[in-house]
């Protein structure tokens, strides 16, 4: 009878076992494939870079939108993947430092091949394709959050960020003055600059509203004040890998990206654990809902003046607390801010170091006194969210994270600056410190020199 009773078992494994996909034999092709520069497949990096020399021996390079992704795709992850193999300096950062860095020097001592040089300052320029990333990783972000964090978190982050801005200009205008510096020299053109959010927002502006108060050219003032931001922002993004590294050492300090204890006990956003069903039309429609918010922002912009990140973020913020996503579209926000964190990080800076990062005008500040105080605002600025974070019951990490955003380089800066901490997840966080925050420094900045003079 056991007999009887196992031979429809038997018959049953049998007929699976037949009817089991032959699994194919491993090719040794295959193990070449899986090595991988980034996210290249080394054959793929090695016929790429093959096909980009021939392109240049030719003497023109096509300008068209998958040549342009080739070599961003090429120069950023191979200026990142030198930065990730040094000692020590893998963990602070390096890899977004070369991404923004070396092209920035390549371009400047016309290293990079001409016809190179053109496609990825035509293409950065004129496709604007960093707008697309931060509304991405914003509208992701913000869309895959937990509800009570994001509520609890933009109220709380406005007091370490208040706090820091107030401390850093005090500490960095008083290292200049005992260095022997001007004090109205040292706090309009080295200290209020580097919080003033970036280039677009804060050195143009704020240039131009000393040129009209000082009655100078704003070209000459512009020269004068861009070396600060850009020094301030490499600061901070060397600060910022450095916590990313006390982080790992001292868990206790650090959420890994989650703004304060209880946000998110797993430590996974919340789209990254909901059970749905999601496809690739969820994705898409995740993307086109990024597209569409930040197309909000642009006309606020046009028709009120108003930042279009801010704008976005702001919309996101109402979108995610009114309960006007479905879980589905959550998720599959969760999905896009991965893929553009991942993919397009080094491929983005590697464009912003090439075409917009001159490096002539970051040198020429390179001095024992500037770099003492610019060095000193931004380290106050950090010290100050950290301490603070951790009075109000935040991770003192991640706080002192998204004040560093308060003195990077505009958006381009909050990119550097949360890849080399590895929390691209604060950057909803990290566009409030940029944005409003240097929106608020400006203002008072040119108030208080109006004045002043």
């Amino acid at each position: 009878m056991t007999q009887l009773n196992r031979l429809p078992l038997e018959n049953a494994q049998a007929q699976a076992h037949a009817q089991a996909p032959v699994q194919p034999k491993p090719h040794p092709f295959w193990k070449l494939m899986d090595i991988r520069l980034g996210i290249v497949p080394l054959p793929t990096y090695v016929l790429l870079v093959a096909l980009i020399a021939g392109f240049v021996a030719t003497g023109k390079v096509p300008n068209d939108i998958c040549v342009s992704i080739a070599i961003l795709t090429v120069g950023g992850f191979s200026c990142a993947e030198l930065g990730k193999r040094l000692p020590f300096f893998r963990n602070i950062g390096a890899a977004a430092i070369f991404a923004t860095f070396i092209p920035s020097y390549l371009a400047f001592s016309h290293l990079i091949p001409a016809p190179v040089l053109k496609n990825v300052v035509d293409f950065t320029k004129s496709t604007n394709f960093l707008y697309l990333f931060i509304s991405s990783i914003i509208v992701g972000s913000i869309l895959s959050m937990d509800r009570s964090v994001l509520i609890k978190g933009f109220i709380k982050i406005f007091v370490p960020l208040a706090i820091g801005s107030v401390v850093a200009g005090i500490v960095g205008t008083a290292v200049g003055v005992a260095l022997g510096q001007d004090a109205f020299h040292t706090f309009f053109y080295l200290v209020a600059p580097i919080m003033a959010g970036g280039v677009g927002e804060g050195a143009i502006p704020l240039s131009i509203g000393y040129a009209g108060i000082l009655h100078q050219e704003q070209g000459d003032i512009f020269a004068h004040v861009l070396p600060a931001v850009m020094l301030g922002s490499l600061t901070a993004i060397l600060l910022s890998g450095m916590l990313n590294a006390i982080g790992k050492k001292h868990p206790h300090l650090t959420g890994e990206g989650r703004l304060q204890p209880g946000d998110q006990d797993d430590g996974k956003p919340l789209a990254e654990v909901l059970p749905l069903h999601m496809d690739i039309g969820h994705i898409a429609a995740a993307g086109i809902t990024s597209i569409s918010l930040y197309m909000v922002g642009v006309l606020s912009f046009k028709l009120f003046e108003f930042p279009a990140p801010v704008v976005m973020l702001f919309v996101a913020v109402i979108f995610k607390l009114s309960r006007a996503v479905s879980p589905q579209l959550q998720q599959s926000s969760y999905v896009v801010y991965k893929f553009f964190s991942t993919a397009v990080t080094y491929p983005l800076l590697f464009a912003i170091g090439a075409s917009m990062t001159p490096w002539d005008k970051l040198v020429s500040a390179f001095n024992v006194v500037n770099l003492t105080i610019i060095v000193s605002t931004v380290v106050s600025l950090m010290a100050t969210g950290f301490l603070v974070g951790r009075k109000l019951n935040m991770y003192p990490i991640e706080a002192a994270i998204i004040n560093a955003c308060h003195s990077g380089q505009g958006g381009t800066g909050d990119v550097a600056i949360l890849t080399a901490a590895n929390r691209m997840q604060l950057m909803p966080f990290a566009q409030i410190a940029t944005r409003i925050g240097g929106a608020i420094t400006v203002t008072l900045t040119l108030v208080a020199m109006a004045k002043l003079h």
